[in-house]
């Protein structure tokens, strides 16, 4: 090649390279204006001015995108898809309503259980006379148990670990009043069965001891007896005629919400009278009876932490006075109120810890919405990720962006849920419900374990799209669709 064509060449490649440049400064310089001019173009064609920002020159060396401005642009995201933000946060409102609304339904179904438990006594056993099945003290197996007021004098005097005792009477038999007439069961107790039996007055008063130690004819009825034989009249004082016998009306039991009784029924039904009364007027007539004989004894342990102790001393004594083993479960049955409230605590709290697992999943499902929401946002919004990167956007502002939408949509609606599960329990604490629905508790641990797992849910559910998003090119951004 001669000089002048090398010369030639020279220029051309100058002119070529100058000209590539020329058309890139202006091309930057266009883009650059349109995008700071408070019209920023995303990916979509439409003009939003929370762009402008990164579209301002950077050097590469520059401080992050400050928080307000981040904040500024997620929610100017959030806004544009209202819906889509609305039907994403409602997963997460309704998991943590759900996590505080259901457990604390469970500990509602457990207090209530237990106050209905309290209803049939306080810490008791009732113990009843059955048929033995093992051979003791040369007595051969089979033989008929029978109770006597004896037994109850013995457990009062030689069983240190009970508390208090008493006898119990049990009959069916007619009542008459001035204006009506009824066929219900009578009980004749010790006073101290009405203290441990959680029997209260809603008027007149319980029979006391000169009561009993006189055979005194009163008489205590409960709610529903009171209704059906004096309906709506003046009670206290009336003579009230019980198998032809005049007794005085001293008082009327209150209504008891009591999902269990034994012997005769529940104690609204039922009617009271002092023990030596009912033993002299009108006695048990069942087959095998005979004077002093009792359908059962109730007790009452000293605490209910030496229960199966003082079960044990009992027991022991009637197995002496009727000459079983203490062992033989058949020849005394005894109803241990204490052990059905453990038994009914655990079946309440394995529910409690399964309505709180399904909640708890609930509100998982929603970060998972969460999570696939934000992968949307990431795929539609792919072109406005790689303008922001040509125009000077680092990875931290891209993925700080995006995990503050995350924590956005989280945050709030945790906050809104927690709001609505809390303030639903308040609401539902003044609403007269059924016998059988609780009110709920507010459980400090249901709502610390929401929080536990939303807080999981906002790092987890933003980390990767962020990442995802903060890891694209410019090129594979602006050459997507």
């Amino acid at each position: 090649m001669n000089p002048h064509d090398r010369l030639r060449s020279a220029d051309f490649k100058s002119a070529v390279s100058a000209d590539f440049t020329i058309r890139a400064s202006r091309l930057d310089l266009t883009a650059r204006a349109l995008i700071v001019s408070q019209r920023a173009i995303t990916y979509d064609g439409t003009f939003h001015p929370h762009c402008a920002y990164l579209a301002q020159p950077k050097d590469r060396g520059s401080t992050p995108m400050p928080f307000h401005e981040i904040l500024k642009q997620t929610l100017a995201a959030l806004w544009e898809s209202k819906l889509r933000s609305f039907l994403t946060m409602f997963g997460i409102i309704w998991g943590i309503t759900s996590v505080i609304l259901l457990v604390g339904l469970g500990i509602g179904f457990s207090i209530d259980q237990k106050e209905h438990m309290k209803s049939i006594g306080t810490d008791i056993a009732i113990c009843f006379a059955g048929k033995t099945a093992m051979p003791s003290g040369g007595y051969a197996a089979g033989r008929d148990v029978t109770l006597n007021v004896g037994d109850a004098i013995a457990i009062q005097q030689l069983a240190p670990l009970i508390k208090t005792v008493s006898p119990e009477l049990q009959r069916t038999v007619s009542e008459v009043s001035q204006w009506n007439a009824s066929s219900r069961a009578v009980r004749g107790v010790w006073p101290e069965y009405q203290r441990f039996r959680s029997l209260s007055v809603e008027q007149g008063r319980l029979f006391t001891a000169d009561d009993e130690a006189n055979g005194a004819r009163v008489v205590l009825l409960g709610s529903e007896s009171n209704r059906q034989l004096y309906p709506g009249k003046p009670v206290i004082g009336q003579t009230l005629m019980i198998a032809g016998y005049p007794y005085i009306v001293i008082g009327v039991l209150s209504n008891k919400k009591q999902n269990g009784s034994y012997g005769s029924g529940p104690d609204n039904s039922q009617l009271f009278v002092p023990f030596s009364a009912m033993e002299r007027d009108f006695p048990p007539d069942f087959k095998g009876a005979f004077p002093g004989t009792v359908n059962n004894i109730v007790v009452q342990p000293v605490s209910p932490e030496l229960h199966e102790a003082a079960l044990r001393q009992v027991r022991q004594i009637l197995g002496d006075r009727h000459h079983f083993d203490p062992l033989d479960l058949d020849a005394l049955w005894v109803w241990d109120t204490l052990d059905g409230a453990k038994f009914l605590d655990r079946i309440f709290h394995v529910m409690t810890l399964f309505f709180g697992a399904v909640a708890l999943l609930t509100l998982a499902l929603g970060g998972i919405g969460v999570m696939n929401i934000m992968l949307v946002a990431v795929s539609e919004r792919t072109r406005e990720i790689g303008v922001r990167k040509a125009l000077g956007a680092t990875a931290t502002d891209i993925r700080r962006q995006f995990l503050t939408e995350s924590a956005i949509i989280t945050l709030v609606s945790g906050a809104l849920g927690l709001a609505s599960g809390v303030g639903l329990c308040l609401l539902l604490r003044l609403v007269p419900l059924p016998d059988f629905v609780p009110h709920p508790v507010i459980s400090t641990t249901a709502v610390v374990a929401s929080l536990l797992t939303l807080a999981a849910i906002t790092l987890s559910a933003g980390t990767y799209p962020a990442l995802r998003a903060s890891g694209l090119t410019p090129i594979e951004c602006l050459k997507t669709d």
